[in-house]
């Protein structure tokens, strides 16, 4: 009965986005698809409630690379990217703003956490330009099955799998698997293994 009443509230969902999914479809050729994204998301993520995350998975389930139906997307989450992929299980926290990200399936992101599309998106070599005009490298950030990214981490490199990472930890460098990582550069604290 649970999975039966679930499957339904996943189609009304789905239905109560198309109003959202045209006109978002209608801004991609003026904007393209990240700012798209993003302009979208934004609105979405004002929605509280069960019922705003299910309309905000909905959604991402048509607009980025993959969402799967079991993910968690709580209020205040913006996505920037439209490569994002959200695992099985995944749970993103309140206030979150995620880049180009894959996240594996049973992750647990916290609240506030930042996930840009890496750590060199602007330029800065070039001192006679602007930053804002120079050119930036965007990567996908890679974060492992089963992890664990505490409250107001900025992740910019990928983290292995069954690594957890310490509230407001700054990962600059990517971080193995099976480890508890900490601090500002993050640093491995020590392994998770026995």
């Amino acid at each position: 009965m649970r999975h039966l009443l679930k499957s339904l509230l996943i189609l009304l969902a789905n239905l109560l986005v198309a109003p959202l999914l045209l006109l978002h479809a209608l801004k991609v050729p003026l904007l393209g698809k990240d700012r798209a994204l993003e302009g979208s998301s934004q609105l979405l993520a004002l929605l509280p409630g069960v019922s705003g995350q299910y309309l905000r998975r909905a959604f991402l389930g048509w607009t980025i690379r993959h969402c799967h139906r079991s993910a968690t997307v709580s209020f205040g989450v913006i996505f920037s990217k439209c490569d994002c992929v959200l695992g099985e299980n995944v749970y993103l926290g309140p206030y979150c703003s995620l880049g180009s990200v894959h996240i594996g399936k049973d992750t647990l992101v916290a609240t506030m956490v930042q996930i840009p599309s890496g750590g060199r998106m602007h330029g800065i070599g070039d001192l006679t330009k602007p930053i804002r005009e120079q050119e930036g490298v965007w990567e996908t950030v890679k974060i492992g099955e089963n992890c664990w990214i505490g409250s107001g981490a900025v992740v910019m490199a990928s983290v292995g799998r069954d690594t957890v990472v310490g509230a407001g930890s700054v990962v600059t460098k990517a971080l193995p698997e099976k480890v508890i990582a900490g601090g500002v550069p993050a640093k491995v604290i020590r392994g998770r293994e026995g």
